[in-house]
């Protein structure tokens, strides 16, 4: 039973779009706070860091600061620190994916995240 509810899972990060793949890492990374699983939430935070393009202005650099700190909250258990800003963040992407009419380009590194982490 627990492979179907896996494989479910896989197969709607599959067809996802990709600002719902960023607030379904935003979710990971929430979960594994709540559950002080430090290590799959370093993953999840690492994931969206890592897939920002730090070339496209201040907005991603303003991005990367924050999983930074995430991380470094995560790193000494500080799970509620990283909560606020995490919810935060994932709020301001929903609200993204809810008015959004045309696709945004995240880089493949999230989609592959997601899959892998669900």
């Amino acid at each position: 039973m627990a492979f179907g509810a896996q494989e479910y899972r896989r197969q709607h990060a599959t067809g996802a779009s990709p600002v719902h793949l960023v607030v379904m890492a935003y979710d990971v990374a929430i979960v594994a706070c709540e559950r002080s699983d430090s290590h799959r939430a370093e993953e999840a935070v690492s994931a969206l860091r890592s897939a920002l393009d730090l070339h496209q202005g201040d907005t991603a650099l303003g991005l990367f600061r924050l999983y930074q700190w995430c991380l470094d909250c995560i790193h000494s258990k500080d799970y509620d620190g990283a909560l606020v800003v995490l919810r935060s963040l994932r709020e301001a992407w929903a609200t993204v994916e809810k008015r959004q009419n045309m696709p945004v380009a995240y880089p493949a590194g999230v989609a592959s995240y997601v899959s892998a982490a669900l």
